[in-house]
C-alpha cells in the first residue's frame, strides 16, 4: 500500500466516501444479533441476578487477605448473634438445595470462583454482594480467589464440600450449625 499509494507528482488524491448500503449492512446484523442475543438471555439473567431465590441454607461469607471465612447461623438460625458458627476455607452445604450466600470483602477485591459451578462473583470491600447457586452432584470441589489480591492470592484456595441431605444434618448438628430442614 506504500507503494502503490504513494503521492505522485501531478497526481491528486481521489475522495472515496465508501458503499453507504454495506455500512448499513455491517452495522444493523451485529447489531441485530447482539439484540437477539438479549432477547433470548434476558429471563435467565434476570433469573440469577434479579430474582434470586430464597435460599435453603444461608451463608455468609468474608473474604479477606488471603482466607475466606464462611459464618453459618447457629441454634437460633440468625446471624449476628453469640452463636453464630464460623468455618475457614471449607463450605458446607446440601445437594440439590438453594445456597445463598451473602459475600462480604474486608480489604481488598476478591472473586469467589467455583468452576464446577460455573459460579463467579467479585467481592467488593464495604459492599455486600449475594449470589446463589443449587449443586446437583456431591463432593469436594476448588474454591479459588480469581482476583490478584496481593502476594498471598496464589494460597488463598478454598473447598466447596456438597454433601448428601444426610450426610449435611449430620455436619450442622456436630458443629451447631442452624438447619432448617431438620427444625434447629
Amino acid at each position: 500500500f506504500v507503494i502503490k499509494y504513494r503521492a505522485k507528482p501531478g497526481q491528486r488524491a481521489v475522495y472515496s466516501h465508501g458503499n453507504n448500503a454495506l455500512e448499513i449492512v455491517w452495522t444493523a446484523v451485529p447489531s441485530a444479533v447482539f439484540i437477539i442475543l438479549f432477547l433470548i438471555s434476558a429471563s435467565t439473567w434476570a433469573n440469577i441476578k434479579i430474582f434470586k431465590p430464597k435460599g435453603d441454607v444461608e451463608v455468609r461469607l468474608v473474604a479477606k487477605q488471603f482466607a475466606w471465612e464462611y459464618h453459618y447461623p447457629g441454634p437460633d438460625g440468625k446471624f449476628d448473634s453469640d452463636d453464630d458458627v464460623q468455618i475457614d476455607g471449607d463450605l458446607y452445604v446440601p445437594v440439590n438445595k438453594k445456597v445463598l450466600l451473602r459475600m462480604q470483602g474486608t480489604d481488598v477485591i476478591h472473586s469467589f470462583f467455583v468452576p464446577v459451578l460455573r459460579l463467579k462473583q467479585d467481592i467488593l470491600p464495604g459492599r455486600e454482594i449475594t449470589a446463589w447457586f443449587e449443586a446437583t452432584k456431591t463432593g469436594k470441589f476448588d474454591v479459588p480467589c480469581a482476583e490478584l489480591c496481593g502476594p498471598g492470592h496464589s494460597g488463598m484456595k478454598g473447598w466447596l464440600h456438597v454433601l448428601s441431605e444426610e450426610e449435611y444434618q449430620a455436619w450442622a448438628a456436630e458443629n451447631g450449625v442452624s438447619n432448617p430442614e431438620s427444625g434447629n
